[in-house]
């Protein structure tokens, strides 16, 4: 699998890009992360010593960047979920954004956060109860800090996800 101008003794496997194989184990992962070696192997009709030497190379590569569950937050009572949309004041952007961004990752009701472009500069993806708690989230911990221009909140009602996202660095 040596690629143009790469060299073939080169130990570095990062610069290889994916084939059809590897395509076909990510599509597979996607929809069922907890499968065995053995039967992913099985579904791709290999070998098992191949499906594992190729998930380790995606994972050295930094194609796989973690396995994750997929949590209920209903079952955890937390079974409302909202985005809120956050504009911050202009002016020390730089700073504003990153203690923004390091203040609201931390707190338990966050499930996601999105630095974005756009009318807003954050998504909010929070779980909560009740509405009450959606509320008070968002006046105690968004438009009390000084950043913070403006919110605009939206529930969510349903959702699908097709894969989870790597981390952004």
């Amino acid at each position: 699998m040596d690629g143009p101008g790469r060299d073939p003794r080169s130990k570095d496997v990062r610069t290889e890009r994916l084939d059809d194989l590897d395509a076909r184990i990510l599509a597979i992962l996607e929809r069922e992360g907890r499968i065995t070696n053995a039967d992913l192997a099985a579904a791709l009709d290999i070998a098992p010593s191949t499906a594992h030497a190729r998930m380790r190379s995606l994972v050295e590569r930094g194609v796989i960047t973690g396995f994750h569950a997929s949590v209920d937050q209903e079952r955890l009572g937390r079974g409302l979920q909202a985005m809120v949309g956050v504009t911050l004041r202009p002016g020390s952007r730089h700073d504003s954004i990153v203690a923004f961004a390091d203040e609201v990752r931390r707190l338990p009701q966050v499930v996601q956060l999105f630095f974005i472009g756009g009318a807003d500069d954050f998504l909010v993806h929070i779980a909560v109860e009740r509405a009450s708690d959606v509320r008070q989230f968002v006046v105690d911990h968004l438009s009390a800090q000084p950043s913070v221009a403006t919110t605009r909140t939206s529930i969510i009602f349903e959702y699908h996800r097709n894969a989870v996202a790597a981390p952004f660095r």
